[in-house]
């Protein structure tokens, strides 16, 4: 369930990946059985495509990755999480708008 820009983050990566990125990396925490997450996923696909050079972005399963789901405290999915240098800069729970997601995007790469 991920395009060709979209990688997987899980337990095991998430550090290396995410939180240790020279890059901002926007973050969809998701479920085979979440209706909405499967609504929303190929819009994160065509952000990651758009965005392959500027920003990381990858999607976590939550029901195989718990351990980073509860250290960030997800309690809703869909929920996308932009990180800049380890940290969260946004967060989003619930289905959001391609538009909203990108204007959020280009404040983080632009600041």
């Amino acid at each position: 369930m991920a395009g060709a820009n979209t990688l997987e983050f899980t337990d095991d990566n998430f550090e290396t990946e995410v939180l240790q990125s020279d890059r901002p990396v926007l973050v969809d925490f998701w479920a085979e059985w979440c209706a909405p997450c499967r609504m929303l996923a190929p819009t994160i696909d065509e952000l990651a495509n758009e965005f392959a050079v500027a920003l990381k972005v990858g999607k976590v399963n939550t029901d195989t990755s718990a351990e980073v789901a509860a250290q960030f405290g997800i309690s809703a999915i869909p929920t996308v999480i932009l990180f800049r240098d380890g940290e969260i800069v946004k967060k989003f729970v619930g289905m959001k708008t391609k538009r909203d997601l990108k204007s959020a995007i280009e404040e983080i790469i632009a600041g």
